[in-house]
């Protein structure tokens, strides 16, 4: 059983890595997932959201790539020289920045240079990257087909892919941009699929590209974490916005509000800010550089309050959120869990409110048929 860092074949420069960055012990996911990865196997990962999926790949890879492991190991000197060796596919635009932090991080100090590609940027700063021969490439589906499609970036170097967050990018309508994408990196390759859930989709995906993959399933697959503690307020939709100046007012500590659409989050926005509180919105109509600014300034403190919609649903990692409020319920029990997972990360506690107008009756029991009870009323 793996119990520390030190129980799995980590070189010396990798623990020290970890121990820069904080971690402690391995998550479920990171003992079970680092071996095979090491290994050279292809893998499947399900796990719950805030479980330390992204270091759970992130390690292993830094390690293959700079010369541990079977798969990868030789020279790390030759990284990146005819291109990415690595691939790691992610749904958003802030899920992609954060797996490059980790990157960055975990294997800045060992020369390994990663490169963001994603939408809603400018195309000179990703080519001045590109050229650099990055050793780790994270994208958005849509912005890597358009290198493709431009030649400004070859896959034919890529030993190893990594799909995060696959059943949101399926979700998102991006299957035929995955697919060829796939088909564009070498068969040998090493694939990994990280998924919260496993519907058909991503199931036949697998299928498809991963070959005799290791399956590693940590807890109850799309399931809130033990650790939250879940409250709904029936409420009409009127009375909504003083509800949550009344809980921002009663607690202290950071908090995620989550609204079905932007003109919502604008506009929830302007009374919690209205109301005292530091505040911010994160939405698709806000530009790359607003959304960034947006999630640093709520990540380093100076916002305490965070409106978003769902786009930022698995892209915020976010140490020490102590509430989430779903303003409006979400249409899927799936995005129920995603949002309130953005709490109660690292085995850390947490809160999770739900409001609940008249009109949203279908969207409560389809989120308490999937959770098997009731959603505690208060």
């Amino acid at each position: 059983m793996v119990r520390s860092f030190t129980d799995l074949t980590l070189t010396p420069a990798m623990l020290d890595a970890i121990d820069r960055v904080g971690y402690s012990t391995p998550t479920p996911i990171q003992a079970q997932a680092i071996g095979p990865i090491l290994e050279g196997r292809d893998l499947i990962g399900c796990a719950q959201t805030g479980t330390g999926k992204t270091a759970a790949f992130a390690i292993p890879m830094i390690e293959l790539l700079t010369g541990t492991g079977e798969r990868l190991a030789g020279n790390p000197a030759r990284l990146g020289r005819s291109g990415p060796s690595a691939l790691v596919l992610a749904p958003t635009r802030e899920l992609a920045l954060q797996i490059a932090e980790a990157f960055a991080t975990l294997g800045g100090a060992r020369g390994i240079e990663t490169v963001v590609v994603i939408g809603g940027e400018s195309m000179a700063p990703q080519l001045a990257g590109l050229r650099k021969r990055p050793a780790v490439v994270v994208a958005t589906p849509g912005r890597l087909i358009d290198h493709l499609e431009r030649g400004t970036l070859s896959l034919g170097s890529v030993r190893l892919v990594v799909l995060d967050e696959a059943d949101r990018m399926l979700d998102m309508g991006f299957a035929p941009q995955v697919e060829r994408i796939l088909r564009a990196t070498p068969l040998d390759r090493q694939t990994l699929c990280f998924s919260a859930t496993m519907p058909p989709e991503v199931e036949a995906l697998v299928r498809r590209h991963l070959v005799r993959p290791i399956r590693v399933e940590v807890g109850v697959v799309a399931r809130p974490v033990a650790k939250v503690t879940q409250v709904l307020y029936k409420t009409p939709i009127q009375e909504k916005t003083p509800l949550l100046l009344r809980l921002l007012g009663e607690e202290r500590g950071q908090t995620l509000v989550f609204t079905r659409t932007k003109h919502r989050a604008d506009r929830v926005a302007r009374a919690v800010v209205a109301a005292g509180h530091r505040a911010t919105r994160l939405h698709a109509d806000r530009s790359m550089t607003q959304r960034r600014e947006a999630l640093d300034g709520f990540r380093n403190g100076r916002y305490r309050v965070l409106i978003a919609t769902d786009i930022a649903a698995r892209g915020i990692d976010v140490p020490g959120i102590a509430h989430v409020v779903n303003f409006d319920l979400p249409h899927t029990a799936e995005d129920y869990i995603h949002r309130i997972g953005r709490t109660a990360r690292a085995e850390a506690s947490g809160r999770a409110t739900s409001f609940a107008a008249p009109e949203e009756h279908e969207q409560l029991r389809t989120i308490e048929r999937h959770l098997g009870h009731s959603v505690p009323r208060n």
